[in-house]
């Protein structure tokens, strides 16, 4: 059975990285979007509402309500978490020491924060338009950030005490059930997200001719998208079964007894996710699909046994051998039903003359609501039963401790990891049932109200990844046009340097226009043959008409959405030494582009890493003498004697899963 140690420790420095870019990015838009002259101030979301101080931050859970006592106003306060936030995950990803189970909840309790104070799940509701922060990749960070907790030890073994071959004897009894959480969420990511292409009736996803539209009218293009869209119209069609395949049938192979069908399944989504990343901006959304996919992986697979144990071979036994034959079986079984219900299911045909592959679907949206209403109880019984499993492995290791002492404590981690490793799954089985309704109104009641009660925490939430295809007939954008003709009004330089960081090439830079309108236009990649061009538009209609400040029908439209602010600034907090800090650090960077600002975190961090492998301890290496005399048979007076230096002295206190008797 291989162990998960070095997996855990590349998913907490992965969620420390996403974590890392998660706050520095919203901290560099924090004074355009949020701040006292941005598109929807914070100090107008966090208002108290006369209830007291613990069922205040219960309702409304985010630390902001503290930020009076520091002399700083929301803003402020919001500035301050996402610098701390950021810090202390740069931090867990540079010291082993501080991916430490208090530094995720620090991280996930500021995110929250920040999550709160945008709207995200106020109480009372928030504004309309105040979901900069209402993203599936923010609920999956909070989500991800909680389970990533409760995987951080709470305590780091020093690095001589882990176990030499990576797993299991140096492992507590409860460490692999967190990380199963993480697997379970990956799960319900990726299959939702399949299943509900075909739930939304989208023609595009049931014609197969989504990618053809999905390169140019996604949210943010890269370079990349361009050349993507201009490939042959039946190879995108061929991608997006390959989705389906990825997305719906192979997730359920995440809990497969085989690891090599584990291993597969974690190639797959691997692929999926990294041409994801390059043709299309998502912001850390793929790269946190990246990072929950490390719990398909173990050790030995990361190579981390030592390099003896990877050399010596022993004798298969014929059961070892005939498991490995069946295993075998199974998995070109498994292949064998993918590859023919593909080739089924979406009719593919080789066209030998024109070299493409046509494919088309060749089931209803009938005949897939019942195969969705026949899978969906049998996957969270799928669930049920991957835990069960986990559950008796750490019970099974937990019989390996010696020691009454160590006994004892392991036996309290279990209970508590255990019931707290049960309860979120029971949580999550609330938000996954959405994918079909009939299963969900079966649910155990308990599980509702289980899930309720906690919902405004994040801990589990329903995902479902472009689920119609929007833009068929041309990419919408609405252009704004603004002249001099009038009064001076708008055009704050916070707002403006979240779409343009050079006040020079700002149109409207030395004075802000007097008339506003909008226009709507179409927009679509352009041909090949084209030079110099990316797009080419079309008018379509206008979006709004001109209006100034104080015109009626503006003024109208604010109070219909609420956007109306009549509470100015509260001055007080800017006098004070932290608020004075804040605004120093702010205007350092003030001058600084926001991808410049990540760039330059990743810069630091590759740097601080190659520092740290070239001054810190390596290995010692094995001489050419040790090694022949490894090779060397030992004589029976040797193995006499180093049975008497093996042989352990008793201690009630000690483990001894950590010491092996003997040497094969």
């Amino acid at each position: 059975m291989a162990g998960s140690r070095v997996p855990r420790q590349l998913f907490l420095q992965g969620v420390a990285a996403v974590f890392m870019f998660a706050f520095a990015s919203l901290y560099m838009q924090i004074p355009g979007l949020y701040g006292a002259e941005g598109i929807l101030p914070a100090r107008r979301t966090l208002r108290p509402q006369g209830k007291g101080r613990w069922q205040q931050l219960w309702e409304t859970p985010t630390l902001l309500w503290e930020a009076p006592r520091l002399g700083l106003d929301t803003a402020q306060g919001l500035e301050l978490l996402n610098l701390l936030g950021t810090l202390l995950a740069l931090g867990a990803l540079l010291l082993r020491q501080l991916r430490h189970l208090l530094t995720y909840l620090l991280l996930w309790a500021a995110y929250l924060s920040a999550y709160q104070a945008s709207g995200g799940a106020s109480c009372p509701p928030a504004p309309v338009g105040q979901v900069f922060l209402y993203f599936q990749w923010d609920s999956l960070l909070l989500e991800t950030g909680f389970l990533a907790m409760l995987v951080a030890p709470l305590r780091q073994c020093p690095h001589h005490k882990q176990a030499p071959q990576g797993g299991l004897a140096g492992a507590l009894p409860h460490e692999g059930l967190p990380f199963w959480l993480v697997r379970w969420l990956l799960f319900r990511l990726m299959f939702a997200s399949g299943v509900v292409k075909l739930t939304s009736r989208c023609p595009a996803w049931w014609g197969l001719t989504a990618l053809t539209y999905h390169y140019e009218t996604q949210c943010l293009p890269t370079p990349a998208s361009w050349f993507a869209h201009h490939l042959p119209v039946w190879l995108h069609k061929l991608s997006v079964v390959a989705t389906f395949l990825i997305e719906i049938a192979v997730p359920p192979l995440f809990f497969a007894p085989v690891r090599r069908l584990r291993l597969a399944a974690f190639y797959s989504q691997v692929l999926l996710q990294v041409l994801i990343i390059i043709t299309g901006n998502y912001n850390f959304f793929n790269l946190l699909t990246l990072v929950l996919t490390t719990s398909l992986l173990d050790d030995e697979h990361l190579a981390a046994k030592s390099g003896n144990s990877r050399c010596r071979k022993t004798p298969t036994s014929w059961p070892r051998a005939l498991l490995a034959m069946l295993s075998l079986l199974l998995e070109l079984t498994i292949y064998g039903l993918l590859a023919y219900g593909t080739v089924h299911y979406f009719g593919l045909e080789v066209d030998w003359e024109q070299h493409t592959v046509r494919s088309r679907t060749t089931f209803t949206f009938h005949q897939f609501s019942q195969w969705l209403k026949m899978v969906t109880l049998p996957t969270m019984w799928l669930g049920v039963a991957s835990l069960t499993w986990e559950l008796l492995t750490a019970l099974w290791r937990w019989t390996q401790v010696r020691g009454w002492l160590r006994k004892l404590c392991a036996a309290v981690q279990l209970s508590i990891f255990g019931t707290a490793t049960v309860a979120l799954f029971t949580i999550s089985l609330v938000p996954y049932s959405y994918v079909e309704p009939s299963t969900h109104g079966r649910l155990w009641t308990g599980a509702h109200r289980l899930f309720g009660t906690v919902e405004h925490l994040q801990l589990a939430n329903s995902y479902g990844l472009f689920r119609r295809m929007t833009g068929l007939g041309g990419r919408p954008e609405v252009v704004l046009e603004g002249s001099y003709d009038g009064h001076h009004w708008t055009g704050k330089e916070p707002v403006i340097r979240l779409l343009q960081n050079d006040m020079t090439k700002y149109p409207f830079h030395k004075q802000p226009p007097t008339y506003l309108r909008a226009q709507r236009y179409k927009y679509w990649f352009s041909q090949p043959g084209e030079q110099g061009q990316w797009w080419r538009r079309q008018w379509v209609e206008e979006f709004f008409p001109a209006v100034s400040l104080g015109d009626p029908t503006l003024d109208m439209l604010l109070r219909q959405f609420g956007l109306q602010d009549k509470s100015p600034p509260r001055p007080h907090g800017s006098s004070s030494p932290l608020a004075q800090a804040l605004h120093w650090v702010r205007k350092q960077l003030s001058h600084l582009e926001a991808p410049i600002v990540l760039w330059g975190l990743l810069v630091t961090l590759g740097a601080i890493r190659v520092i740290q492998a070239l001054l810190g301890p390596r290995s010692p290496r094995s001489s050419p003498p040790a090694r022949e005399e490894k090779h060397r048979p030992a004589s029976k007076k040797d193995l006499g004697a180093a049975g008497k230096q093996a042989a352990p002295a008793p201690d009630n206190n000690s483990s001894g899963s950590q010491t092996p008797r003997r040497k094969k």
